[in-house]
């Protein structure tokens, strides 16, 4: 199982990387694989200010439905338009072309409650 030491992580399986104000999103590889074959990503919140926790869309898989939350404050900037035909990119490649959403991070990053990789991989037993 894949686990980059350079993101953060949450408890919900989100991870983030942050690039000065703006900041990449998706999910873990142990969530992808808990969820099984992704087909839908649904993502309306582009252009909305969102706080860390808000869900920022849902991932539907073929067994289940799973919100999807917001690890940072910030606005919704972009959505991988690639995940419209290929959400199994997801499943393929989490922390490649199977990001979710860009955002820009408009207030000073607050990384409370955001796991580094060896608390992450603690949390999941790897």
């Amino acid at each position: 199982m894949k686990i980059p030491e350079n993101l953060f992580y949450t408890e919900d399986h989100e991870w983030v990387k942050v690039e000065g104000n703006h900041a990449v999103v998706g999910i873990t590889d142990f969530a992808q694989k808990e969820l099984g074959d992704i087909v839908y990503v649904e993502v309306e919140t582009v252009g909305e200010k969102l706080e860390k926790g808000e869900v920022f869309g849902t991932v539907e898989a073929v067994k289940t439905v799973s919100d999807l939350f917001l690890p940072i404050n910030g606005t919704i900037k972009e959505l991988n338009d690639a995940l419209d035909q290929n959400p199994e990119l997801i499943n393929n490649d989490p922390y490649g072309k199977g990001w979710m959403v860009k955002l820009e991070i408009e207030d000073d990053l607050d990384k409370s409650g955001l796991l580094n990789y060896e608390s992450y991989k603690a949390l999941i037993g790897a």
